[in-house]
């Protein structure tokens, strides 16, 4: 398979993340990686993601962090159907929820706020801040009309890690890459 055609990517890093035998084990050391690279973070708001199709989910450990700070807030995205952007609303365990276009939870009423920190889930990742996702491009877009640009990190399983990976037009690079085996690389460490 071509190292860049997109499309076949996506669907085979799909099935291989929801057959992986040891998801669980390997969910449980990303959130430690998770907690730990976040204790030396300044941002007061990070905008997260809901997990969907065997993706990482980071709101466990996104709320410990929270809980120690009360200015910290978490905010999962709503999409700007007319900009095909992502907009950020708070997000707390029992928060009201809705489902969004694509049916994915989103908050319900809750206050809109640009997150200093993106969390950004990937199905893949290359070399220097590439990721893979879904193909919507609404992240990327995101990232790149945000001033100031949030910190963008990825968050992903290693079994996605494709070393000839090359960029598309319109991809915006990643700051950071988080995965279950530790901390990927970090522009800022």
């Amino acid at each position: 398979m071509d190292a860049n055609d997109r499309a076949a990517l996506r669907h085979k890093l799909i099935e291989q993340r929801l057959a992986l035998p040891d998801r669980l084990a390997r969910a449980a050391d990303l959130q430690e990686v998770l907690r730990v690279w976040l204790l030396r973070r300044k941002e007061l708001t990070i905008g997260a993601y809901w997990p969907i199709k065997g993706e990482f989910d980071p709101l466990p450990a996104l709320y410990r962090w929270s809980e120690s700070h009360p200015d910290r807030r978490i905010g999962l995205p709503v999409v700007d159907k007319v900009h095909r952007t992502l907009r950020f609303h708070v997000w707390y365990p029992g928060c009201p929820m809705e489902e969004d276009a694509f049916h994915i939870p989103k908050p319900k009423d809750t206050e809109e706020f640009r997150p200093q920190l993106m969390l950004v889930p990937c199905l893949g990742f290359g070399p220097c801040g590439l990721r893979l996702g879904y193909g919507g491009g609404f992240m990327d877009k995101t990232l790149a009309e945000m001033q100031p640009r949030p910190a963008a990190v990825g968050i992903g399983y290693a079994h996605g890690f494709l070393p000839l990976l090359k960029p598309s037009a319109l991809d915006v690079p990643l700051d950071a890459m988080l995965t279950e085996e530790g901390v990927v690389w970090d522009r800022e460490g």
